[in-house]
């Protein structure tokens, strides 16, 4: 079963995440927003996996920049939301661990220190 860890480079987040996989030895595969975006079939199964208050993260700078009118389509349709979050992959929270059935998101060390 292979761990794949999606997010930034150069998110504290991620890092730390990344850091605490390797210091138990765990192999896993990085995915870089920023160089791999995601699939549409990816936000949606994200989202509905986690919900868009979840997903969405709006307590970063991405989403202070946004304008009313694409801050309002966050809380619209999952299609609206596909859009938002593919245009500002910042905007999704991370990191994203998918291991077999198992899906996290954001920094859970106790889940994260489960993974195998």
């Amino acid at each position: 079963m292979s761990i794949k860890v999606y997010g930034i480079a150069n998110c504290d987040t991620v890092k730390k995440t990344r850091k605490l996989l390797e210091s138990k030895k765990v192999a896993y595969d990085f995915i870089d927003f920023k160089k791999a975006p995601p699939s549409d079939t990816q936000i949606k199964g994200w989202l509905k996996q986690f919900g868009a208050e979840t997903l969405i993260n709006k307590r970063g700078t991405t989403w202070r920049k946004l304008d009313t009118k694409s801050q309002a389509m966050a809380d619209s349709s999952v299609n609206n939301q596909v859009k938002l979050l593919k245009e500002n992959t910042s905007m999704i929270k991370r990191p994203i661990i998918e291991s077999g059935s198992t899906h996290i998101i954001g920094f859970d060390k106790e889940a994260i220190e489960k993974l195998k």
